[in-house]
């Protein structure tokens, strides 16, 4: 049978009792520690960030998530209004949904505003791309039609070898 274990209270009792006379071996490691310590630097303080404020809004999305319309938290009627009129347009998949906003300092809706930016500028590239050509100058022209030419000579080269 395993012998009884001593309760947490009466470790206590003897831990407390060795350290009131004195001879507990973590006591005198404790102090010799405490001698050889270096002083203490002090640590340099941080600006605490303020936390940002932010609204509720309710954003109107398309099936491809592409943003309809925003309205406050306390006009989910019109955002449901909006949906119903753009499902009268056509019969795509609309939907509703919260979004937390950043309000008060501008300078914390930077990123944001850079995101957006980005999009903005990646959907505008697509459509440039997929709409109409390139505009390429006459001098770049000719030397892509040259770099051909040469490419050409070259396997005609290759082939009668």
């Amino acid at each position: 049978m395993a012998p009884k274990r001593k309760s947490l209270l009466d470790l206590r009792r003897e831990a407390e009792a060795v350290e009131a006379r004195g001879d507990a071996p973590a006591a005198k490691a404790e102090k010799a520690t405490k001698a050889k310590k270096a002083p203490a630097t002090k640590a340099k303080r941080t600006k605490e960030k303020p936390i940002a404020r932010k609204r509720m809004i309710w954003v109107v999305y398309n099936g491809s998530m592409k943003e309809e319309g925003r309205f406050p938290y306390d006009q989910r009627a019109a955002a449901e209004e909006k949906i119903e009129a753009l499902r009268q347009k056509s019969k795509k998949l609309y939907f509703i949904h919260p979004v937390k906003e950043v309000i008060g300092d501008p300078s914390a809706t930077v990123g944001l505003v850079a995101a957006a930016a980005a999009a903005a500028l990646k959907a505008a590239a697509a459509a440039i791309v997929i709409e109409e050509e390139p505009e390429i100058p006459d001098e770049v022209a000719a030397e892509i039609d040259e770099e051909i030419e040469e490419a050409e000579e070259e396997e005609e080269d290759d082939s009668e070898e």
